[in-house]
């Protein structure tokens, strides 16, 4: 295995705008090219809920930090030819399925029409390389197949969230051969797993799930204990965010294909029983998960990224086995409970990962 792909000399000094910065994936990209010495400018909305990443780092990261609903379109537009960027990572969404069926008209205004607001834009740049798109696992048509997904497979979705997600894939694609028909920079959308890690406290995660159970010393409630999923420490997705930006923006970018997964290296999943069992024990907590007893939204039992393409063309693979990726995530948790520097101990991850074979 080659070590990590990641480049700090690409990153030094560069522009970049990351959407999403006050999130839990995107407060971990935004640290990362903090260490990289990026020039990075935010776009977000205030984090939600008692507990989050960017409260516990906000004042040690050195960004430009914007709070701005991409749903609104003229601010945003202000924002980003302020910052005039070179790279974009666009992340800002509503990510959770849930609530995509009790919020459906802002998770397909935020995660569609938020990412064409921004792709029009994007288009007036000059000095724009390369802006990659985030999605989701779950923009493919899933008949539950037992196959890995691989980037040519049919676009769907069954619920509010991942349809919107789909339908941001469709718009990406299509304004990528309109808006930038005369313009250099490549236009990519990436798809990553589940992706699980220190900091996330999200609602209706597993993971965070947990963890909230740990504190009042219970077991977690799951909703679909059988369920499989592509599960992904987020340093992994975001190592290959950063290393297919760096390729779109060099000379082989425009030959680069325009959508890649990036997945764990096994293709058969873990079941969400077996992780909430695995990180109930390394938290303490004897007795096993508790199945839910009230009837919940419909979720596939079956989802499985291929992400061979992603090795083929960026040398991009998984680092992280199942059980490192678990034995981090709890050790983050467990050096929040105790009081650590979380910045350092953040950071102390990131820079593991980047010496990982």
């Amino acid at each position: 295995m080659t070590t990590c792909l990641v480049n700090p000399d690409f990153w030094k000094g560069r522009r970049v705008l990351l959407t999403g910065h006050t999130g839990f994936k995107g407060t971990w990209a935004a640290l990362w090219l903090q260490k990289m010495g990026a020039d990075v400018t935010g776009i977000s909305l205030t984090p939600e809920g008692e507990f989050s990443l960017f409260n516990v780092l906000e004042n040690k990261l050195a960004l430009t930090s914007k709070l701005v609903d991409i749903r609104d379109a003229a601010t945003l537009d202000e924002v980003i030819k302020g910052s005039n960027p070179e790279i974009v990572l666009h992340m800002a969404a509503q990510a959770l399925v849930r609530r995509s069926y009790r919020e459906p008209v802002v998770t397909y205004e935020t995660n569609v029409m938020g990412t064409v607001n921004l792709l029009n834009s994007l288009s007036a740049l000059t000095d724009l390389s390369a802006a990659l798109i985030i999605t989701s696992d779950k923009v493919y048509q899933n008949m539950e197949t037992g196959r890995a997904f691989i980037e040519t497979d049919p676009l769907g979705g069954d619920d509010p969230y991942s349809s919107s997600k789909a339908a941001a894939e469709i718009a990406t694609a299509s304004l990528a051969k309109s808006l930038f028909i005369e313009s250099p920079a490549q236009i990519a959308t990436g798809r990553a797993g589940n992706v699980i890690g220190g900091g996330d406290f999200s609602e209706d995660r597993l993971i965070p799930d947990i963890w909230r159970a740990a504190r009042m010393g219970e077991p977690v409630t799951l909703r679909y204990p059988n369920a499989t999923r592509p599960w992904q420490h987020v340093l992994e997705s975001i190592s290959g965010y950063f290393t297919y930006l760096q390729a779109l923006a060099g000379d082989t970018g425009p030959n680069l294909p325009k959508a890649l997964n990036f997945g764990p290296a096994n293709n058969d999943g873990i079941s969400v029983g077996k992780i909430a069992h695995d990180v109930q024990a390394a938290f303490g907590i004897d007795a096993d998960w508790a199945l839910e007893d009230k009837q919940q939204p419909a979720e596939k039992s079956f989802l499985a990224l291929d992400a061979s393409l992603a090795r083929k063309t960026l040398n991009w693979q998984a680092r992280w086995t199942p059980s490192t990726t678990l034995e981090r995530t709890v050790d983050w948790y467990k050096a929040f409970s105790d009081g650590q520097d979380m910045h350092a101990f953040t950071s102390s991850q990131i820079e593991e990962y980047e010496a990982s074979r």
